[in-house]
């Protein structure tokens, strides 16, 4: 059995809600005709109920205390319930860590399937997590060395080329405070990274869902903020939010800027691959070669170098000294395309949906990546050969 219970100071409420509740098999109700005490363990701040729904409208402050105290014993899931829906109510509920928003006219049915959502849930998390997916880490030796372009471009060509396996592939914005994911892609996110990082303590695969965006082609994307939010997170909170990806998606990009930083630790500490994207100039060669030396130290970690708008024709460093300063060959050489770039920033369309000389790079990219640079390989031979 399924125990419920009801925080509902406002009797026709309550009443409407335990009506709709009546009849449902494998439920038990216990109402509260008031909001409880936090300190008081003994009542539904405890770990006695399975699912928990608060009222809202008599005193919403103190209803998101409640709501947020429950969620932290971890115990229970939360639902809300208001006769008003507001924009930012639902914002401050999601943060409080409530899994639903009901609200009236409530029937058995919606409120049945509130509840098996939460028995699911519930189910989930017992299970064992399946195998994590891999994290494709891209930072940039300098700023505007093009690593968010890049980053973007190789999330919707590797999304493309998982469509047919059925596999999911997420983009992360962790360029803080401001990113430019969601301008490149043209999409216009609810939430951002700054929810995930700020409620780490609950970040789990329900949560992660809540503040993702779908591309057109079939992307899934935690962008930044588009307003200035101060934030500073934890490497655990980063860790956390990687590790929770992992879990829920067979590959994540991420876009972590120009600068490795505590950040940027805390996602190759796990052996993710990182790219590392610079221009041939010696400020871009001086980082990349302090970026490369750190990333080598992290065992596990696979660095390989992209060189970003290149021009061979107008080097003034030559390949020799190219690689000498990096301490390895560039693996990856992604030619300048002006045009192509400047058409691509305009319409927010990424570069890889049309054919190009950068997008071509960039899908051999992925193409190795997923695997399928070998295959096609074998098939080229195949048809050589007879």
């Amino acid at each position: 059995m399924t125990s419920v219970a009801l925080i509902f100071p406002q009797l026709l409420q309550r009443q409407l809600v335990a009506d709709a509740l009546t009849g449902l098999w494998g439920y038990t109700t216990h109402e509260f005709c008031f909001y409880p005490d936090l300190g008081d363990k003994s009542s539904p701040l405890g770990s006695d109920y399975d699912v928990v729904i608060v009222e809202l409208d008599s005193d919403p402050e103190y209803a998101l205390e409640l709501v947020e105290a429950i969620c932290a014993n971890g115990a229970s899931t939360v639902m809300v319930y208001s006769s008003l829906v507001q924009p930012e109510m639902l914002v401050r509920c999601m943060r409080a860590g409530a899994r639903e928003f009901l609200t009236p006219p409530i029937s058995s049915t919606v409120i049945a399937e509130a509840l098996v959502r939460a028995t699911a849930r519930s189910s989930a998390s017992r299970s064992v997590s399946k195998t994590a997916g891999k994290a494709m880490v891209f930072i940039g030796a300098k700023g505007g060395s093009g690593v968010t372009t890049v980053a973007c471009n190789f999330a919707v060509a590797l999304a493309q080329e998982c469509a047919e396996s059925n596999q999911s592939v997420l983009l992360i914005d962790l360029t803080l405070p401001l990113g430019d994911v969601a301008l490149q892609l043209g999409i216009a996110p609810q939430y951002s990274t700054a929810d995930a990082l700020e409620e780490a303590h609950r970040l789990d695969s329900n949560f992660l869902s809540r503040l993702l965006t779908k591309h057109k082609s079939g992307l899934s994307v935690l962008a930044a903020s588009d307003k200035y939010i101060e934030i500073d997170p934890s490497s655990k909170a980063v860790e956390q939010l990687l590790l929770v990806a992992r879990q829920n998606f067979d590959y994540v990009v991420v876009d972590a800027g120009s600068h490795l930083g505590a950040t940027g630790h805390a996602l190759v500490d796990d052996g993710a691959g990182v790219y590392l994207v610079t221009q041939v100039g010696i400020p871009d060669l001086r980082n990349a070669n302090r970026i490369v030396s750190e990333l080598l130290s992290k065992s596990g970690t696979k660095v390989q170098v992209v060189l970003n708008r290149y021009t061979p024709r107008s080097l003034v460093i030559d390949e020799e000294n190219i690689t000498k300063a990096l301490t390895m060959p560039a693996r990856w050489k992604i030619p300048n395309d002006e045009a192509s770039a400047r058409s691509a920033q305009n319409t927010a369309v990424p570069l890889v949906l049309k054919d190009s000389p950068v997008s071509r790079v960039i899908r051999e990219m992925v193409r190795e990546t997923h695997g399928t640079a070998e295959k096609t390989e074998k098939k080229k031979r195949f048809s050589l050969f007879g």
